[in-house]
């Protein structure tokens, strides 16, 4: 009992220091915690998983790589001490949150073999959270695979990763419903046109390129300026560039036209926020969009 009391101690000085974005701290006090109760399994998961937590949150926020390469080592001390056997939900959850860990760190590596394990962590989970038994959770987890599956896709010059990631994209929202969770059916409708936009940019056709303009204009009815000035300037981005494209392809002014409009809207949205890194992005994409249009004889200007 004083282990325990002494473990929740930590625990809620680890919370303080997550409070004020100390990640670090956190860790060594969920770290110190879980030594804490090391005879009690269900317990030192727990505070394994919240250290291995900290360590993600803190190489994610601040570009720790080796923070991240922690989270991984400490999310496979947890997956020992919550065996599928005994404890699947647990034991799904923290290949979950590896896969999210792993896909963090294989997005700023140029190789593939992070991606592949989040990829295999994923389907992992995939196994007890199951559709029928946890659907929201499900629906987590094939978000999250579809999103290191565009990020493989993206790496390789085939299609299959990109349409699988476009099937689990798919599957999500069959569980993430507008009317159940309405911001995680517009960011997965968001995260569905990138991979159909990727697709469709390596394809002669226009089909992708318009079911992508309808899965981002689908996310815009959630993602509302007012609502969420941010993810909606991120999907009037994205849906300004497949619409430029689509206008290339097709050689209609009228869709230029549209796309220079939502790419004005994004570059206002991000001046306002002051959002150094892609302001002058979006800037920029306004001004070759106007370009565009001017040459194609409709009305340009920046």
């Amino acid at each position: 009992r004083r282990f325990a009391s002494a473990a929740a101690s930590r625990a809620e000085r680890a919370a303080a220091a997550r409070l004020r974005l100390d990640y670090r701290a956190a860790a060594e006090h969920f770290a110190a915690a879980a030594g804490m109760v090391a005879g009690d399994e269900r317990e030192a998961w727990r505070y394994k998983a919240e250290q291995a937590s900290a360590l993600y949150d803190h190489g994610r926020e601040f570009g720790d790589n080796a923070a991240l390469r922690d989270a991984i080592t400490t999310y496979g001390d947890a997956l020992r001490l919550a065996p599928r056997e005994r404890v699947p939900l647990d034991w799904a959850m923290t290949q979950n949150n590896l896969g999210n860990a792993l896909q963090a760190l294989g997005a700023r590596e140029s190789g593939t073999a992070r991606l592949e394990a989040a990829v295999a962590a994923y389907r992992a989970a995939l196994g007890e959270w199951t559709r029928e038994h946890v659907p929201l959770n499900w629906a987590t987890t094939q978000n999250n695979l579809g999103s290191a599956l565009h990020r493989l896709g993206e790496r390789e010059s085939g299609t299959a990763r990109l349409e699988e990631a476009v099937a689990a994209y798919r599957a999500a929202l069959e569980e993430y419903t507008r009317e159940r969770v309405p911001l995680d059916w517009a960011m997965t409708q968001n995260n569905l046109g990138t991979a159909l936009w990727t697709l469709g940019e390596r394809e002669s056709g226009t089909v992708r390129l318009e079911e992508a303009v309808a899965a981002y204009r689908a996310a815009l009815e959630e993602r509302t300026r007012e609502r969420v000035p941010l993810q909606w300037a991120a999907t009037q981005f994205n849906l300004g560039n497949t619409l430029a494209l689509l206008a290339q392809r097709t050689n209609d002014p009228a869709r230029m036209a549209e796309a220079m409009g939502c790419m004005r809207g994004a570059a206002e949205v991000y001046r306002e926020a002051d959002e150094g890194f892609v302001r002058p992005i979006a800037e920029q994409r306004v001004g070759e969009i106007a370009a565009e249009l001017e040459w194609m004889g409709g009305v340009g200007g920046t």
